[in-house]
């Protein structure tokens, strides 16, 4: 019964690396505009907040594409320390994508001129912060019911055949303690 959180935790990880892709795509193109001083471009635009949205976007992507690969890894592996390392990177590109959702927000409420391409950032980063929310709960579910990960309380994986009991010397053959 542990495909049940493999069968769930694949599409949800394959559509937040195609949105975190697109992510980077568009902000990296914004940010280029905004940096060669093109806000006139009528696809863009901008306000006080764009500048500090673009770089959290950016950022919040990056760690958004590491944190995806890192949990296909995991979901091919499915053992308790891959889970380790996808949920610490996952649990870090979701509070950076918060943090980007925050500042699409305060430039959405600041308002003014902002291209299709910007609100296509916007809407993408506020849409990332909740599917990455799910996929976070959904990666740390089997803390809480086996069924849905890795068995958090299986200690003896990748432990050799006869061991003492003792768990100062586990994997130890009992001749050699």
């Amino acid at each position: 019964m542990a495909s049940v959180g493999r069968n769930v935790l694949a599409p949800l990880l394959f559509l937040n690396l195609l949105m975190y892709l697109i992510v980077l795509g568009f902000a990296s193109w914004c940010l280029n505009r905004l940096i060669n001083g093109q806000t006139y471009h009528p696809s863009f635009g901008g306000n006080g907040a764009t500048t500090f949205f673009l770089i959290f976007a950016i950022l919040a992507s990056v760690l958004g594409i590491v944190s995806k690969f890192i949990g296909g890894n995991h979901i091919r592996a499915w053992r308790s320390d891959s889970l380790a390392s996808a949920g610490a990177t996952s649990v870090v590109a979701w509070a950076v994508t918060a943090l980007a959702m925050g500042l699409a927000c305060k430039e959405i409420h600041i308002g003014g001129h902002r291209g299709w391409r910007l609100k296509m950032v916007e809407a993408f980063i506020i849409i990332l912060t909740f599917t990455q929310l799910l996929y976070l709960l959904l990666i740390h579910a089997g803390l809480y019911n086996s069924r849905y990960g890795p068995g958090y309380r299986d200690t003896d994986y990748g432990v050799g055949g006869g061991t003492t009991g003792d768990p100062m010397h586990k994997g130890v053959p009992a001749n050699r303690v």
